[in-house]
């Protein structure tokens, strides 16, 4: 009885709840989290401060080494290596221009290919390049350091204020521009790789690094440059290279020398053609670069 009473029960229930409308449903409006702010990335860093204190006090030690180092190298057996003359001048030529070449070609390539990395690493290499050699070229011109092979007596300390400027090439050997050159595209492909596949640092480096190496060896084998002069290039090139990709990527994202240098590509134009676009000002501010 209790249980036919009970079924009773909710059968009316349910059969009330049918007949029924239905409760209006009230509206739940949510207002969109305020975007977080862009992390004020820093330029410059700790680590930057113990780079470039190893480099100036690296050059400032390689100051005794520059005569015996410019000797050894200039002996005449050295000197009459086939392979090293050969070797020394390959990579000569592979820093400059090679350098530019090889930038200018991967931004080129990747802005009509739409390949983005590829004009990404192609612009920032050579905006690391000229980057260094604004500085370098300053120095030069201030220290007006003779050539190992523009002095009789190899003397390394024949430094003039501002004799760079006025007498040229052979009194600006300090620092190394070719050294710059190499480390500087160095940095700037070590740093952009490890982007894309994080730990590859551990193998692109010592690649690009080694070759940096080989060039700044040939600086000195050529006679070209003193020790100290190449230690210097070296440094100001890799701190160029580090500089201008954090700056691309975590400082100033989007800055507006990317976003109109990075927007040239060919697209299709009617249905056989293609036309190159090129954007005369930047793209708008959050428009996707690489």
């Amino acid at each position: 009885m209790r249980r036919s009473r009970t079924f009773a029960l909710i059968s009316v229930a349910t059969l009330a709840s049918i007949g029924r409308p239905p409760a209006p449903v009230r509206a739940q409006t949510t207002t969109p989290a305020p975007a977080a702010p862009a992390p004020n990335v820093s330029l410059f860093t700790r680590d930057d401060a113990y780079l470039g204190a190893f480099f100036i006090v690296g050059t400032i030690a390689m100051f005794p080494l520059d005569k015996s180092v410019a000797g050894a190298l200039q002996e005449p057996d050295r000197q009459a290596n086939k392979l090293f003359q050969g070797f020394a001048r390959d990579v000569r030529v592979i820093a400059v221009p090679g350098s530019v070449i090889i930038g200018g070609s991967l931004y080129a390539i990747g802005r009509l290919g739409h390949v983005d990395r590829m004009a990404d690493l192609g612009l920032h290499g050579l905006e690391a390049l000229g980057v260094g050699d604004v500085v370098a070229t300053a120095i030069k011109w201030t220290a007006g350091r003779a050539r190992p092979y523009a002095v009789a007596d190899t003397n390394p300390r024949d430094f003039q204020l501002l004799r760079g400027l006025h007498k040229g090439r052979d009194y600006s050997s300090f620092p190394s521009g070719h050294s710059l050159a190499a480390f500087s595209a160095a940095a700037a492909v070590t740093n952009e790789t490890s982007r894309w596949w994080p730990g590859s640092q551990w193998y692109i480096a010592p690649v690009m690094f080694g070759g940096a190496a080989a060039v700044a060896l040939s600086r000195l084998y050529n006679n070209q440059h003193w020790l100290s002069d190449v230690v210097l290039g070296a440094g100001i090139g890799t701190f160029a290279g580090n500089k201008v990709v954090r700056f691309n990527h975590r400082t100033n994202p989007n800055n507006r020398l990317d976003r109109w240098l990075l927007s040239a590509s060919i697209v299709p134009s009617g249905a056989t053609g293609h036309r190159l676009t090129f954007s005369v000002l930047p793209l708008p501010r959050g428009a996707r670069v690489p």
